[in-house]
């Protein structure tokens, strides 16, 4: 039998108004409607597919507002989030009642797929894996995006929300994730926090992503790894109105098949 992941949906928010929420004139991101459904719904529902998934957890500010939209995707187990992704995965961790191995994703990732899932899930490795998109990738299914790209010597880089946890040595990774979050933009002054080494060799483009994650794991006492994901789409999340736009375009065109 597949190893059994628990899938963490990460359905919080930033303090604030999120843009896009009040765009739709919603109080919570995670419950934007996408084609006559919540976000949240979306990714509930692809998880439910996924084999390799046993068990769904979600977490949000307000776990009660997101209870009919989980429900509509299958339904999860709704946990409190606290201040900051970090803070609420390392307390879920320290709970003891959700063991990993974790497949942590976001409320915000609607097109997420089961294939993408399972192929991120399929090339994992050691303790913590991170998905992300070439820029090349994305460029030939969609030339027009903009997208935020981290710059390393084997290409361009975005982000495809998608993290595996393998083992408690992630909580090394957790602690700094907060440190390091506000400059996720910014490929070297993400690895400063690293040691000015591979700060400078992200900043002059000298070393490739996956050996990047290898030296940074290395200094935290675990191993990291880059997964490159095939499908363009597991980069788009949707935090603006064009990004909203776009998946209602990649909705219907899957439809159409």
């Amino acid at each position: 039998m597949a190893m059994q992941w628990t899938a963490i949906i990460l359905a919080g928010q930033r303090p604030g108004t999120d843009p896009l929420a009040a765009h739709f004139g919603m109080e919570y991101k995670a419950l934007v409607p996408l084609d006559g459904e919540a976000m949240l719904t979306h990714v509930v529902r692809s998880l439910h597919q996924c084999e390799e998934v046993g068990r769904i957890v979600i977490l949000g500010q307000q776990p009660g507002a997101l209870a009919l939209a989980a429900q509509a995707g299958g339904g999860g187990e709704l946990r409190p989030s606290h201040d900051g992704i970090s803070k609420s995965l390392l307390s879920l961790l320290a709970s003891g009642d959700v063991p990993l191995p974790w497949l942590v994703t976001t409320a915000d990732h609607p097109l997420l797929t089961p294939a993408m899932v399972r192929e991120f899930l399929a090339n994992t490795q050691g303790d913590l894996s991170v998905g992300m998109v070439e820029k090349q990738v994305m460029l030939a299914r969609f030339p027009e995006s903009k997208r935020t790209w981290l710059n390393f010597a084997d290409g361009s880089w975005s982000g495809a929300n998608l993290f595996a946890f393998s083992s408690d040595k992630v909580t090394a990774a957790l602690d700094l994730w907060a440190a390091a979050e506000q400059d996720r933009k910014k490929a070297w002054k993400l690895f400063l926090h690293f040691g000015p080494l591979l700060a400078l060799r992200a900043l002059t483009r000298t070393i490739e992503l996956d050996g990047a994650f290898k030296m940074a794991g290395k200094r935290l006492g675990l191993s990291a790894h880059l997964i490159a994901l095939s499908d363009p789409v597991a980069a788009i999340d949707v935090d603006k109105a064009a990004d909203h736009a776009l998946a209602m375009q990649i909705i219907a065109s899957r439809k159409a098949l």
